[in-house]
Order: structure tokens, then sequence, then C-alpha cells
């Protein structure tokens, strides 16, 4: 009796690990809404993003005017995004995604990873687009 107890308790104890585990691998999905400081025109904008994508290996594809769509893809998992842009500011809105485990509102942290990564590389490219102006 007393290992059945022993075996429950360690079984209660290793199941609990692994739900708080997949819990830490979800987050609220990042919506990045820019404001574009520098004096730049929206092509501008469009060709930093276009830039800052390629460079993180996105597949960027130009939609309309101030509008991309790009798709991150990572060995079975892959996100798509929707960039809406003009000349004073940016927005990277969630429109699907592949194995990331989104379910209301969250998703898996390597999302919001991509996204924060490829929103702070266009912001690097526009001041490198500021700074070239002067």
């Amino acid at each position: 009796m007393m290992k059945l107890k022993q075996f429950l308790a360690g079984a209660i104890c290793i199941a609990a690990l692994t739900g708080c585990s997949a819990m830490d691998r979800t987050k609220p999905v990042l919506t990045p809404d820019t404001i574009v400081t520098q004096h730049v025109t929206a092509d501008q904008v469009k060709q930093a993003i276009l830039t800052a994508g390629q460079g993180r290996n996105w597949i960027m594809t130009v939609a309309g005017p101030g509008v991309i769509n790009a798709t991150q893809n990572a060995r079975d998992h892959s996100a798509t995004v929707r960039i809406n842009y003009s000349e004073r500011e940016y927005s990277i809105h969630y429109v699907s995604s592949v194995n990331l485990m989104a379910s209301g509102g969250e998703i898996h942290r390597a999302y919001n990873h991509w996204v924060n990564n490829l929103d702070n590389d266009i912001k690097v490219k526009l001041a490198m687009v500021a700074a070239n102006q002067q």
C-alpha cells in the first residue's frame, strides 16, 4: 500500500512538472505596432521591412499598397504575418501558424522571438536609411 502511495505521488509530481513545462512554452501573441520616428517615405519603410525580413529568412511578399505578407519556416514549424505600413508607422499581425501551439491568443514563444527580431531589424534598417539621408 505504501509503495502505491509513493508511486501515485511521484506520478502526480511528474504530471505537474510536465504541464508546467508545456505552459511555459506559450505566451500571448506579440503584435508590434511601431511608430516611425525618422523622416522617411512609405517606399523606404517598405524596403526596410523587406530587407529586414529577408535577412532573417522570412519569405516576403508584397500583397498591395501598404501591406506585406511574410512567412517564417523553421523545421516543421511556420508562421505567417501581415505587415501593414506607411511612412508614419508599421504593425506586424499574426495570420496563421503550423505546429506553434496557437490557441486562445497564445502561441509558442518562438513565434514572439521571430517577430521581435523582425521588428528590431526593421527599426535598425530605418535608422540606417535616415542616417544615410543626412
